[in-house]
């Protein structure tokens, strides 16, 4: 269905949904400089963080309202493109799957072409499609060779497949097909049907509450007629924002943009999500045969553009947002052996995206490593972090942040994120500069001030047996427990 995994960089969305869904940014100087270009020992940083790529991000709306961001890269005679739409489940109106099944039959046919001929004509010009639709957002993008030969026919026929898609019953019926059939596998999915209940407990009837797949009762009832009206209202071009990376020119670029957003129909931005409420606390069981019990422990968290966000980001990778030596992977699997991994993070979209704690661990020690997991996130809260972790945390995000602009598809994930949630265009450069001057005190506020640990929504997924007592911490824990569940 989704030919193309969401890259949104490392900060264009923590955890995503949504991610979802789900996800999910000063930029000045066209390329690489001398020093960037090579490669560099770690012995020679001696402490210091990697160089990062240098961008100059120029911006520009089209004729037609489409916003744009550029950012031109010479190193490779290719380009990339990706355009993000306000055309996600969010958008379905009362018609769960709407969105999906709009982005999934955008490459099925256009006039004189089917979906054969369509993926034969990007693989000739050895050009590649993608596609995508999660909870904020529906993308497309094109990958291409810069030479005009190549570069002319791939887009001519980019700009078909989003400017007229034909939406044949046919392929219509095989999608609808593949969706029930993923529905019916996720009934044997524990973690996902705890991941459903869960957005139905966080968002009750907000438009995120349903999956963006729709549902088993939605999807056999859509048709043509509302796939169309959806694409002309959704996919317009006021309702766009347009990235483009690669070895192009300012006026190589605008003509692109231009292109693209005169195929696509002609109409404003869709209104913004609103936010949801404030859900309900307390907790939720799906009876599963397994031995493994899956929980989630969440409530809603912030939207993309809260002022706390870099020092939410920061307070997160010490408690469960980076893998080992965070708080919570410390306590629950190294010195108790509970589960192979525990993490947390905040999906921050449009509206309020969740913030969870996600792990499994064994059936009859559920109970206690729930309580555990509660217990150290209230003490987290309470005691904010030490000097150490909080510097530990500097330091590794210092160390891995170039890798948000390492290659050309990382840096078009960046540009749409940005556009896509008005971010500045020295986003990028603002994050690092904010992060690196957060105190202990200015983490724990800004904690303590979004997540309330009498406030959680938690669901689990597993049998119902006799509980048992959590081992002692100790630096020798138990075998630790299977990561698929029986």
């Amino acid at each position: 269905m989704k030919t193309e995994q969401r890259r949104l960089g490392l900060l264009g969305l923590i955890l995503s949904s949504a991610l979802a869904l789900g996800a999910c940014a000063s930029l000045s100087a066209p390329t690489l400089s001398g020093d960037a270009a090579k490669l560099q020992s770690l012995a020679e940083l001696d402490g210091q963080a990697p160089t990062r790529r240098t961008l100059e991000i120029q911006t520009w709306t089209t004729p037609q309202g489409a916003k744009v961001l550029f950012a031109p890269a010479h190193e490779l005679p290719m380009f990339d493109l990706r355009l993000t739409f306000a055309a996600g489940s969010s958008q379905d109106g009362g018609v769960p799957g709407l969105a999906t099944l709009t982005n999934a039959m955008l490459n099925e046919g256009v006039p004189g072409k089917d979906v054969g001929a369509i993926a034969a004509g990007f693989e000739g010009l050895g050009a590649e499609f993608g596609n995508g639709a999660y909870r904020d957002m529906a993308v497309a993008s094109l990958r291409s060779l810069s030479a005009r030969e190549q570069r002319d026919p791939a887009l001519a026929l980019f700009a078909e497949v989003l400017g007229k898609p034909t939406f044949p019953e046919d392929s219509l019926a095989r999608i609808k097909n593949q969706l029930l059939a993923g529905f019916e596998f996720q009934k044997q999915n524990p973690g996902k049907l705890a991941s459903l209940k869960l957005f139905e407990r966080l968002y009750g009837q907000h438009p995120y509450a349903h999956p963006s797949d729709g549902t088993a009762q939605s999807i056999p009832a859509i048709s043509r007629q509302q796939l169309q009206a959806f694409h002309a209202r959704a996919y317009a071009a006021g309702n766009t924002v347009i990235a483009l990376v690669g070895d192009l020119s300012r006026s190589e670029a605008e003509a692109i943009a231009n292109q693209v957003s005169a195929a696509l129909p002609q109409g404003p931005a869709l209104p913004r999500i609103a936010q949801p409420q404030a859900p309900k606390p307390g907790a939720s069981h799906i009876e599963f045969p397994s031995n493994q019990t899956h929980l989630l422990i969440a409530q809603l968290g912030i939207d993309r553009r809260d002022p706390d966000y870099a020092a939410l980001y920061l307070g997160n990778q010490i408690l469960g947002g980076s893998g080992f030596g965070t708080r919570l992977m410390t306590e629950v699997r190294e010195k108790r052996g509970l589960t192979y991994g525990v993490y947390s993070g905040f999906s921050a979209m449009q509206a309020r995206g969740p913030f969870m704690i996600n792990l499994q661990t064994r059936a009859e020690l559920s109970q206690g490593t729930l309580a555990l997991v509660k217990q150290l996130l209230a003490d987290y809260l309470r005691e904010g972090p030490t000097q150490q972790e909080l510097d530990n945390a500097k330091r590794q995000l210092a160390g891995s942040f170039p890798l948000s602009t390492a290659s050309n598809a990382d840096i078009v994930g960046q540009l749409a994120s940005m556009g896509f949630y008005d971010l500045p265009l020295s986003y990028l450069d603002d994050f690092m500069r904010d992060v690196q001057a957060l105190s202990i005190e200015e983490v724990k506020t800004a904690m303590a001030k979004h997540l309330d640990p009498e406030a959680l929504v938690v669901v689990s997924a597993g049998p119902t047996v006799a509980q048992k007592e959590l081992p002692p911490p100790t630096d020798r824990p138990a075998e630790l427990p299977s990561t698929v569940p029986h």
